[in-house]
């Protein structure tokens, strides 16, 4: 057994059930399980002296995806909503390969690592019809060589253009080829043991780009490999009125019909939910993942956060796809989303903790897990150190709870650790040549493009 022991931390914010920050404090952690919190014994294997830091658990991103890194900052999207600006980078995701998705991956995983984010969850859905059998596997490869927790979504496409979906029809597949990889990809990679470094889901994209045959197989296969549902859903005005003239109903009635409700299911975005529709959610256990720089960026609107969390719908916090954030920085989220919902809200928006909560035990909470979001003994060894001996944080010592989104924080963290193992140190990656990675995905960025 390996002791790894954290000592002197200026401040632990442990996200625990009683919210306590313990000043002064150490961790003591055997092999990737935390063992104490507090005091602690004074020597270990391995001792990190975290002086004049504060840490955090490790955040947990529920909604993104990667390969949008190599299409982010393009100027001919920048004022796009959503249908237009997915039919005008449809064109160029045709280009996507293996190579592609690893090294996007790679740079977007890397991203989220450096900023404190400690388990990855991705949907990808564009599948071009040759060369793309293995993209979910690429993931999981950079995800491994990288060090993250990655839980995949095997997303998908099936309603195409011509048959009034809005993809391309040479960027959609055929039921049974995606039911099938589905199958493939859970039982080669999804674990459900504790600790896990690596889970699938299944994702249709969405309502106008999937079935709704395919929805409903989705939701039984789902159910009968024991793993969860994701989609988008009530994300924008245009995608409400899509449902209500092709089928008839809202959103949520329609994903209801095909049995898309349940404490298995969780949607990204959710802003155009309606006060019952909400509550439905709430009794059903059925969750959403708050993006709000990707909501702002494509001008879809607000998500309901204060109501939502008095109702108690299942919630947590996503950066969204890097091409609709730009970014892949879950902890820019954590104040993007508090400032949000302070101008729309006011007085009964949440605190800055309430948001650091959604980004750790209610984004694991999402995804499934109980063994990851807060630090506290008997739980994962994620985490996240910041130095706070630093000029531009000198007068906000007092409250280290509510400091990630009232003040924020712009630079990577000091040392960030998954699974009990230091994957950054100084905002550099342990697990991969930087330099090299940087040199090789420019390359790709620029075939891509082309």
């Amino acid at each position: 057994m390996h002791t790894t022991l954290i000592k002197n931390a200026a401040a632990i914010v442990t996200v625990d059930s009683d919210n306590r920050v313990l000043r002064g404090g150490n961790i003591l952690i055997h092999d990737n399980r935390i063992q104490a919190v507090g005091e602690t014994p004074e020597s270990a294997d391995t001792v990190i002296d975290a002086t004049g830091c504060y840490v955090y658990p490790g955040l947990v991103n529920t909604h993104h995806h990667l390969y949008q890194t190599f299409t982010r900052n393009l100027p001919q999207v920048q004022k796009m909503e959503l249908f237009d600006w997915l039919k005008t980078l449809y064109e160029i995701w045709r280009g996507l390969s293996s190579q592609t998705i690893y090294h996007s991956s790679l740079v977007g995983m890397g991203e989220l690592l450096k900023y404190g984010c400690t388990t990855c969850m991705d949907h990808h859905y564009v599948f071009p019809r040759t060369g793309s059998d293995e993209f979910i596997d690429m993931q999981f490869a950079a995800a491994k060589d990288l060090g993250i927790r990655f839980f995949a979504t095997r997303g998908s496409m099936s309603l195409g253009k011509s048959k009034g979906g809005l993809p391309p029809d040479d960027l959609v597949q055929d039921s049974d080829s995606i039911l099938a990889d589905c199958e493939r990809l859970v039982s080669k990679y999804h674990d459900a043991s504790e600790f896990s470094m690596r889970q699938i889901g299944l994702a249709p994209c969405s309502p106008f780009s999937v079935t709704t045959d395919l929805l409903k197989q989705s939701a039984a296969l789902a159910r009968k490999l024991k793993v969860r549902l994701h989609t988008h859903l009530a994300e924008t005005n245009d995608e409400e009125q899509f449902c209500l003239e092709k089928f008839g109903m809202r959103p949520l009635d329609y994903m209801a019909s095909c049995g898309w409700l349940g404490d298995d299911v969780w949607y990204a975005h959710g802003i155009h939910f309606n006060d019952n529709e909400l509550k439905l959610l709430a009794e059903t256990g059925t969750g959403i993942a708050h993006c709000p720089s990707s909501n702002m960026k494509l001008s879809s609107g607000v998500c309901q956060v204060p109501r939502i969390m008095q109702l108690g719908v299942k919630l947590g916090l996503a950066v969204d796809g890097s091409a609709s954030n730009d970014n892949s920085n879950l902890l820019a989220e954590i104040r993007s989303a508090y400032l949000m919902h302070r101008l729309n809200c006011s007085e009964t928006s949440p605190t800055g903790y309430d948001i650091l909560k959604l980004a750790t035990k209610g984004s694991a909470e999402l995804l499934g897990r109980s063994d990851i979001g807060s630090l506290e003994v008997g739980k994962a060894a994620d985490l996240f150190m910041l130095d706070a001996n630093l000029l531009e944080l000198v007068g906000t010592e007092l409250d280290p709870m509510n400091l990630l989104a009232t003040v924020g924080y712009a630079r990577p963290a000091k040392y960030v650790m998954v699974d009990g193992k230091l994957v950054c140190e100084n905002g550099q990656l342990l697990g991969i040549d930087e330099s090299k990675v940087i040199e090789e995905s420019r390359a790709l960025v620029k075939e891509l493009l082309k």
